[in-house]
């Protein structure tokens, strides 16, 4: 019985109000999240569930992903991914902090809204559209955009042959003798400033 009613509800789900089947509307599954990083910032993203997130997904695993992404439209800052990814297009109506997929190989980050055929991927967290531009560096020209898996870092092992040294290595594997704000490593121990 159980079962009948768990099939009833995902059929109801999956129809308009019409009764007519939809297409693939990826829901928020609350459990897929990325991390997009700007210029040392971070902001998640909490991804919808589709083909092309998934493959996203497992890219990000293997590595963190960067590109350069410009201001186009005075709405957005789109740049190309480097891969394809699975397209599911729609006619969609963004808002702002929205990642969309364009052409299956371009990520988008909206900080404006426009009306278009995409596959959406996910939405920004963030706390106020102020907050998101200034993210984004909204309307400043271009940007380097990291993409990585939620809870990852940049290093994943470090062997040095070195025991003694005056270097504060970041988790993004970057020695610097003077650390700035965050977790470093040095001579094997972790530092926190």
């Amino acid at each position: 019985m159980r079962l009948f009613i768990l099939l009833l509800t995902l059929f109801c789900c999956s129809c308009s109000d019409d009764g007519q089947a939809v297409a693939e509307t990826p829901s928020n599954t609350g459990d897929m999240k990325i991390n997009i990083t700007i210029n040392g910032k971070t902001m998640p993203v909490v991804l919808v569930d589709n083909s092309a997130t998934k493959r996203l997904v497992e890219l990000l695993k293997e590595g963190p992903i960067t590109y350069e992404a410009e201001d186009y439209g005075g709405f957005e800052k789109v740049g190309a991914l480097g891969y394809s990814l699975p397209t599911s297009n729609t006619q969609i109506t963004t808002e702002a902090g929205d990642v969309i997929l364009y052409s299956g190989n371009q990520i988008v980050l909206f900080y404006g809204s426009n009306s278009w055929s995409y596959t959406r991927l996910g939405r920004i967290q963030y706390s106020s559209l102020q907050e998101l531009k200034d993210f984004l560096h909204a309307g400043e020209g271009d940007i380097t955009v990291k993409l990585s898996a939620e809870n990852t870092t940049g290093v994943r092992s470090m062997v040095s042959d070195i025991h003694d040294t005056d270097d504060y290595i970041s988790l993004n594997g970057l020695h610097t003798k003077n650390p700035r704000k965050g977790i470093y490593i040095k001579n094997g121990k972790k530092y926190l400033k």
